[in-house]
């Protein structure tokens, strides 16, 4: 178990400690998409559905739940975030495609906080047009890039899912 960081040399879960680390500029990029039927995104991209300005809504629940990563993924580290930013861009006619940008000052990396903030503003869109569009699909989600700390940057291409209708 010594290559997990999250557990001790017998097996208990542990928070790792970061106290001794520098502090260094740090920030995470992720993705995730929605697909939808071309009617929602119209919805959508109108402002005509009855809940409102979904993306808006949508952009607010992502940076708000990276505020609270912590209090979601038991052994992150409560961060002082310096900034959330996401991205709700039409990609297609049927995908939506989220991403999220977070940085901060600190001992420890916002990957889990980038990765929260679109997860999190892609269930927004669907609970905002789950009711024209039950079959919306949500993902993949996951980190594009990374700078900061010992482990060095990481940098991978955004891939977008294929193109297909979601399922009815």
């Amino acid at each position: 178990m010594s290559d997990l960081t999250h557990f001790d040399e017998s097996g208990a879960s542990r928070m790792v400690d970061v106290g001794e680390k520098s502090d260094t500029a740090r920030h995470a990029k992720a993705e995730s998409w929605v697909r939808m039927q071309p009617e929602t995104l119209q919805l959508i991209l109108n402002k005509d559905l009855a809940k409102g300005d979904v993306l808006e809504v949508a952009r607010l629940a992502g940076i708000m739940a990276a505020k609270k990563t912590s209090d979601l993924i038991p052994l992150c580290h409560p961060l002082a975030l310096t900034s959330v930013t996401l991205e709700l861009i039409p990609h297609s006619e049927t995908l939506l495609h989220i991403e999220s940008l977070v940085k901060l000052t600190g001992k420890t990396g916002v990957e889990m906080e980038a990765l929260t903030a679109v997860s999190v503003a892609a269930l927004t869109v669907y609970d905002m047009c789950k009711a024209v569009d039950r079959g919306m699909e949500l993902g993949p989600s996951r980190l594009l890039e990374k700078s900061g700390g010992k482990s060095g940057d990481f940098h991978q291409p955004s891939v977008p899912p294929a193109e297909e209708q979601p399922r009815t």
